[in-house]
């Protein structure tokens, strides 16, 4: 079993997450990297501390989601990262939306593993039907003023969106706020100091 070190384990307790689901949370990682050897997950190289880059990027979230249950939709779920994880926590309802067929096998057997209820939809975004959800997530999927659009599909208007972006983050959102009215706010990541946590409220075209 991969299991993570004690400093990760204890970033983990200040994050809220107990011993039971921190045990799934290592069958997760086990079968995430079996898998990842015979198809494309996650990048190899990220794989070297699956527990900071992909884990614990994804339990961050929780402390910025509505108490639960909330509905929950993450775009281009891939790997489950962060949607998978955060229905592992216990957040609520959660949908997960890929388009690859392989990896939403992957999506099922993890869903298996880690006794953890979930909605898989094996569909392009655009192609899924609207689901109005508390929340909305994405992770590494698209630039901001190309990923708000997919977000607004599925957003309650008193929703909020959680959006994992990188170190080019502020000028993303300078570009979207050409097109977009919306609230947000940053917040630091805990897994990389680049990144930020963007929280987007009150979604319209602007």
């Amino acid at each position: 079993m991969t299991k993570p070190g004690e400093k990760i384990v204890q970033t983990l307790r200040v994050l809220g997450v107990t011993a039971e689901i921190e045990s799934r949370l290592v069958a997760f990682v086990d079968l995430l990297l079996k898998w990842n050897a015979k198809i494309n997950l996650v990048g190899p190289k990220t794989l070297d501390d699956p527990w900071t880059r992909h884990i614990l990027d994804s339990v961050q979230l929780r402390r910025y989601l509505p108490q639960p249950p909330c509905s929950l939709v993450d775009l281009g779920s891939g790997a489950g990262l962060p949607g998978l994880v955060l229905a592992i926590l216990g957040v609520g309802e959660v949908h997960l939306v890929e388009s690859d067929a392989r990896k939403c096998v992957f999506l099922r057997e993890a869903a298996r593993v880690t006794e953890t209820a979930i909605t898989i939809h094996n569909l392009r975004i655009e192609a899924t039907p609207p689901i109005v959800a508390d929340v909305v997530t994405a992770r590494a999927l698209a630039p901001l003023d190309e990923l708000l659009p997919m977000v607004a599909r599925f957003l309650k208007p008193e929703g909020r969106a959680v959006l994992l972006k990188g170190a080019r983050w502020a000028e993303e959102l300078t570009t979207a706020h050409k097109s977009w009215q919306m609230g947000v706010t940053n917040h630091p990541s805990v897994t990389d100091p680049a990144a930020r946590i963007l929280l987007v409220e009150s979604l319209s075209r602007g």
